[in-house]
């Protein structure tokens, strides 16, 4: 249940590790190393033995790097992470604002003299080692691809996991994994490529109808794969994972050794995302004269783009954690006004409640039970010394959810703990934050539009007050996969079109560093929009709701909501009352009745 940080990543034993890290780079003769928190499958979680962001500076975020020169180290951390990682690295480790500032600007200001900048290419992709290598022209700095310094000082690194592979029921994927292989080859066929490299881990399990427990939170598999144009496949993993396999795979199966001479034996024409993949296997192709064609990795979007069955699949699983989320609500309204809660107490109750159900396989993330202060921090994880006290008066902003093999749920609730604040400003941002959301889940568009277009709906209301936060409104969720998947996303950068079938979370925010932090949060699903009368003829787009649980009112302002908004949330709480009343015990279904009453 409950876990705290490894101690093996404690911010004290920074300036002795980033010293031993310099003494490397200096045998080596670099300038500077990059340290990136990401792995060869470039998953935004990792496995502990690819922590090496975290072990060498502290900051255990999801998304981040570290530019390490002879004086300065850099840890670059986006607006999700600037509260939390002040408070995560030593002060030999600057924060940098990123990406207000570029990596190529910090390093020509580290190092006006030039100098080779180190890095291991099985963890960077060859658009960002181009995009950085095209920005460093005429500073006199050099890109150099080396072996990985950090894995030679880390001595007791974990070892690689080798967890076992479960067969995903076609029931639920709703295509069997040789009709996928199918599709995916015929697209290979039609572009005149003869093979493509696969190297996500979540792609891969999709397209076998596979999963796996190689990382914590997230049931992918950790492979790569080949596949060719006439649906053939090779399969490298751990050798481990062979017992686990059906016979077809079982037979496809290789060991990592084998990934690279295999690589270099393909003919090509063959597809490799610059995107996703790591530069050494591009390196690979190139080396081995295997002529490359540029790509997006031919699973992301079939998918992104849920079939019937996974919709389905989901919406059950989304009923059952609601659920679970009714009964700890209810818990939590008895409770709270006692005083004696604290945050792991919050998420151990909230985590048991969701085993309880007897169907969950694993939290979806680390439960994120942020109290008063500690709610500003975006991504914020409750450990032993950081656990907090829920006093009343104060906010709880709650994420949280839970892997089950029919679906991944994610919900954000904010919650007062005890008698409601009455504090003007902090009512408003409530309100606003949840106009924002009511405008995403009542949005229609015409076919074509991208996530970007639709994340203004979302800042809007809090816009007018002078408002912002500094994260997307929504990122794309998997079934029984990663509860952050690409390529759809709402958010300033979400270039790609949204279409039916794409899952995504609806979470806009409101964040004063300090004092509190407020989020809400719902999962949708894009589908054909419902024709209206007297409309002419466009194809559009809406969204369903995924996620029924009430949305505390204790907060509102209900002035500020105008009359279409007020009939949302109403109509919103008839549907989760009605949904979840018959499956919760008789104390929750009380409470339930009492949240979902009309405003």
């Amino acid at each position: 249940m409950f876990q705290s940080f490894e101690t093996t990543s404690a911010p004290e034993h920074g300036p002795e590790r980033l010293a031993r890290l310099r003494a490397e780079m200096a045998r080596e003769g670099l300038a500077g190393y990059l340290v990136p928190r990401a792995d060869m499958f470039r998953g935004e979680y990792v496995a502990p033995c690819d922590e090496r962001l975290a072990w060498l500076t502290g900051f255990t975020g999801s998304a981040g790097f570290c530019a390490v020169t002879g004086e300065r180290a850099g840890v670059f951390v986006d607006g999700r992470y600037r509260v939390q990682v002040k408070e995560q690295v030593a002060d030999v480790f600057e924060p940098v604002d990123w990406p207000e500032t570029k990596l190529s600007a910090w390093l020509r200001a580290a190092l006006p003299e030039g100098g080779r900048i180190g890095f291991d290419p099985w963890l960077h992709t060859p658009r960002e080692i181009e995009t950085l290598a095209r920005e460093l022209e005429g500073s006199g700095l050099t890109l150099v691809a080396t072996e990985n310094l950090i894995d030679r000082i880390w001595q007791d690194r974990p070892p690689r996991p080798a967890a076992p592979v479960e067969t995903y029921p076609v029931e639920f994927a709703g295509k069997s994994a040789e009709e996928k292989r199918a599709a995916i080859a015929a697209a290979l066929k039609e572009r005149g490529e003869r093979a493509a490299i696969l190297t996500l881990p979540d792609s891969i399990s999709w397209l076998l109808n596979i999963r796996g427990g190689d990382i914590p939170r997230v049931p992918v598999v950790q492979a790569f794969a080949i596949i060719g144009s006439s649906g053939d496949l090779r399969l490298f993993s751990d050798p481990e994972k062979r017992k686990s396999l059906p016979g077809d795979l079982a037979a496809a199966f290789a060991g990592w050794e084998d990934f690279l001479p295999a690589v270099g034996a393909l003919k090509g024409p063959v597809r490799l995302d610059p995107e996703t993949a790591p530069l050494r296997v591009e390196q690979a192709l190139e080396e081995a004269g295997v002529e490359i064609s540029h790509g997006a990795d031919p699973c992301i979007l079939p998918k992104a783009r849920k079939t019937r069955a996974e919709i389905a699949a989901t919406r059950e699983a989304h009923l059952r954690d609601g659920a679970a989320m009714v009964e700890f609500l209810a818990w939590f309204d008895e409770e709270s006004p006692k005083g004696g809660l604290t945050e792991i107490d919050v998420v151990e109750k909230l985590e048991g409640l969701r085993r309880a159900t007897g169907a969950l396989r694993d939290i979806s993330f680390d439960t994120i039970a942020g109290a008063g202060p500690n709610g500003a921090i975006v991504h914020y994880r409750v450990t032993h010394e950081s656990n907090r006290r829920l006093a009343p008066g104060e906010l709880l902003l709650l994420d949280s959810g839970g892997q089950y093999l029919d679906g991944t749920t994610d919900i954000t609730r904010t919650l007062p703990i005890g008698p409601p604040p009455q504090e003007a400003a902090i009512r408003q941002a409530y309100t606003r934050v949840l106009q924002g959301m009511i405008a995403v889940s009542r949005a229609r568009w015409p076919r074509g539009l991208a996530g970007r277009d639709l994340d203004p709906l979302a800042r809007a209301a809090l816009w007018r007050d002078g408002l912002d936060y500094d994260h997307g409104t929504g990122h794309g969720v998997g079934v029984y996969l990663s509860v952050h998947e690409g390529p759809q996303r709402i958010a300033r950068t979400g270039g790609v079109a949204l279409e039916p079938g794409m899952i995504l979370s609806n979470e806009p925010g409101h964040y004063r560093e300090g004092k509190y932090g407020i989020r809400i949060e719902n999962l949708i699903v894009v589908r054909e929009a419902e024709a209206i009368e007297g409309a002419d003829g466009r194809d559009m787009l809406a969204f369903e709701t995924l996620t029924f649980v009430p949305i505390s009112k204790d907060l509102l302002i209900p002035a500020l909501l105008a009359p279409e908004e007020r009939e949302w949330l109403d109509t919103y709480h008839r549907a989760v009352f009605e949904k979840l009343h018959g499956r919760v015990s008789g104390p929750a279904q009380s409470w339930l009745e009492a949240a979902c009453a009309p405003l």
